[in-house]
């Protein structure tokens, strides 16, 4: 039986407005997308994963959102992401769009509604409830700071929001709202994407009872209300009865891999669930073979596939948060591209980016995540291949670190990315199989994968002193690039990864 496809992708996250601006407003948008599909088939990764293009007041940037089914004007509307969605699927790329069911924007049409009157037919659509002798009703609080309430004159009651003011948090237990939004989920269906990244989707079941929690915890952090879970089978039922696999990533934003595996259901919930512990992890080998133990042992007798990452559009950089070295980056993406999970990338990894340095008075990001949202450079011009000047300051080293820079360098990362991309299509192993952590020396992270007769090792050196480790076999990639092909001697530079295969120089 063949996997579905997002069990043996590798996927790669677009922020729109920071990919390629085509038409010079200095955002990105669809067509600049598009664009460069033939620069991502290239890389090797198989689809995209888009952070939010709806129409949008644009006050988190797209996570407030004021029609589900429609594409804000910015990005070039509804025919350019037909015309983009055509493009990937001729690229053989996956189109996963970013949908975001716990809230809307206080401007979407249904909550002008449920905000008009108590006895509007949509008032249950949202949170809506009475304070306590003039305070708000619990002692919630918002991602952003401040209490998660704000009041209404008009109406005398309370509105519940997890984020901005501006983005009121649904009912998920009015069933109006669960078929609406499965609405919104066959309106992209039917247009042909090919699934979802679903933003906090553990929030859409709350406890009904709203208690207070103990001071300094964010619902964000600990919701796990059993109430969840029907709901999910419900949206999972939906993608299910579509052809090729449509599949939904859940962001579930809990500490520990155990605390996941429940929203993977009995097979019939989400298809896949993020797992941040190496995104969050310090830069120590055993750390990470601890986490990555974790998610196995929690993972396997559920029968979840994992799913990590080491950077995205709400985090610092990997690169940045190992303090600007790129050895360790480098490092990182071996293990990333070679462990047993569906890997995500984020947009520019590949060339080794760090945040930008972003001044006081450019900032516009309400919860601080500007640097790590900074656009992508192209080329080597003042411009990097942007039609009008971006929307944020450019990265550190934008010209070096372009992707025209770095492709005229064949020692460069974002030719490591493509070699390690490449061995993980071709290799059943690495793209499939099974895990089995390795003895190995202090410092060193080492695991076999096997799928059938088709085996790899890989041995990454977190330390900065040379150790021996167990050779006899052929180096495919190095992160250093030396050494690809021939025999390996066990030799581990310091701050080193290599993907090893059995068989003899010259003989795959």
């Amino acid at each position: 039986m063949t996997a579905p496809w997002w069990k043996t992708a590798v996927l790669y996250q677009i922020y729109p407005r920071s990919f390629r601006d085509s038409d010079g407003d200095g955002v990105g948008d669809l067509e600049g997308i598009r664009s460069q599909l033939p620069y991502l088939r290239r890389l090797g990764v198989d689809g995209v994963w888009l952070s939010p293009i709806y129409a949008s007041p644009m006050a988190d940037f797209g996570y407030d959102v004021s029609d589900h089914c429609d594409v804000h004007p910015l990005f070039g509307g509804l025919p350019a992401f037909d015309r983009l969605l055509a493009g990937a699927h001729d690229q053989g790329l996956k189109v996963m769009l970013d949908w975001v069911p716990n809230h809307t924007s206080d401007r979407h049409p249904w909550f002008v509604d449920s905000r008009s009157s108590r006895t509007s037919p949509r008032r249950n659509w949202y949170v809506w409830r009475d304070g306590r002798e003039g305070q708000p009703p619990n002692n919630w609080v918002a991602a952003f700071g401040g209490r998660a309430w704000t009041f209404d004159d008009a109406t005398g009651q309370w509105y519940l929001h997890l984020f901005l003011p501006e983005q009121p948090d649904l009912d998920w237990g009015e069933p109006g709202v669960e078929a609406a939004m499965h609405g919104v989920l066959r309106f992209w269906l039917d247009r042909g994407v090919d699934g979802f990244r679903a933003d906090v989707v553990h929030l859409i079941g709350k406890d009904p009872d709203l208690a207070d929690l103990p001071p300094g915890v964010h619902l964000a952090k600990v919701n796990t209300h059993e109430s969840a879970h029907p709901r999910l089978r419900g949206i999972r039922a939906v993608l299910d009865s579509y052809p090729g696999d449509r599949a939904m990533v859940g962001e579930v934003n809990l500490a520990s891999a155990d605390l996941l595996a429940p929203y993977y259901g009995d097979g019939d919930e989400l298809h896949l669930v993020f797992n941040f512990t190496l995104l969050r992890a310090p830069w120590d080998a055993a750390h990470w073979a601890e986490r990555i133990a974790e998610s196995e042992a929690a993972l396997l007798p559920v029968g979840g596939w994992p799913v990590y990452v080491l950077s995205n559009h709400d985090e610092v950089r990997h690169r940045s948060r190992y303090g600007g070295a790129e050895d360790r980056a480098r490092v990182a993406a071996a293990v990333l591209l070679t462990l047993r999970c569906t890997p995500f990338l984020y947009a520019g990894e590949e060339l080794g980016l760090e945040d930008a340095v972003v001044p006081d008075e450019a900032r516009v990001d309400p919860g601080g995540r500007d640097g790590c949202r900074a656009p992508v450079p192209w080329d080597t011009e003042p411009g990097h291949g942007w039609a009008g000047d971006p929307w944020l300051p450019w990265p550190p080293d934008a010209g070096a670190r372009s992707a025209a820079a770095q492709e005229d360098d064949s020692a460069s990362i974002l030719h490591l990315y493509r070699r390690l991309l490449a061995a993980r299509r071709a290799s059943p192993a690495l793209h499939a199989g099974a895990y089995e952590p390795l003895d190995a020396p202090a410092g060193v992270l080492a695991y076999e994968r096997r799928a059938g007769d088709d085996r790899r090792r890989v041995w990454a050196n977190f330390g900065a002193e040379a150790v021996g480790c167990e050779g006899g076999w052929v180096v495919e990639v190095s992160t250093t690039g030396e050494g690809e092909g021939a025999a390996w001697d066990g030799r581990l530079g310091p701050v080193e990864a290599v993907v090893v295969r059995p068989g003899t120089v010259g003989r795959q």
